[in-house]
């Protein structure tokens, strides 16, 4: 047999087709579109639940950016409020270490409240200059220290966990220079 004749019993096998296989094949692609727009429904539905959960996530970033010291600031609030009762508090030569007293409880108030929320004084009078703790504001000749010492604090250094929020500004002692 020539190519030929091979190939149109080929076409000639393909075109005609059973009764049946006909209606098969439309089922079967019907079942198939069907499935098709249930796959894509789906997506689109994950797609919308995917984009509500972006929004979400990122008013609720945006929130806790926006109030999240909301619960600092209220506790602070009542030190403040501590603070204007001393300051309405009249003063009397009598009553000026009762005065005393109150600034110093408030004080302790403020520290307790920074020590709740992780913030920390770290020590710095008589301690090595650090330089990742510490900002040099100026140095003192003295003989009364080693030199690289901190000999004053202006500005006490401070934490927050485990990260220096604010570096302390200090004075540094130096050899004294021989004449």
């Amino acid at each position: 047999m020539s190519e030929e004749s091979k190939e149109s019993k080929k076409e000639s096998k393909e075109e005609v087709q059973e009764p049946g296989t006909e209606k098969q094949t439309e089922k079967q692609l019907a079942e198939l579109k069907s499935e098709v727009d249930k796959f894509k429904s789906e997506y689109l539905y994950l797609r919308a639940d995917f984009d509500n959960y972006k929004k979400n996530a990122i008013r609720e970033r945006s929130d806790t950016l926006k109030y999240g010291c909301e619960r600092v600031f209220t506790e602070l609030l009542e030190i403040c409020d501590n603070f204007e009762r001393a300051l309405n508090f009249e003063i009397k030569p009598e009553n000026i270490q009762s005065l005393h007293q109150g600034f110093k409880l408030i004080n302790d108030e403020l520290k307790t409240l920074l020590n709740r929320f992780g913030v920390t004084e770290l020590p710095s009078q008589g301690v090595k200059f650090d330089p990742h703790i510490h900002n040099a504001l100026g140095t003192e000749p003295t003989d009364k220290v080693e030199p690289g010492e901190i000999i004053q604090v202006l500005k006490k250094p401070y934490k927050l966990h485990d990260r220096v929020i604010r570096p302390g500004q200090v004075i540094i002692a130096t050899e004294p220079k021989k004449e």
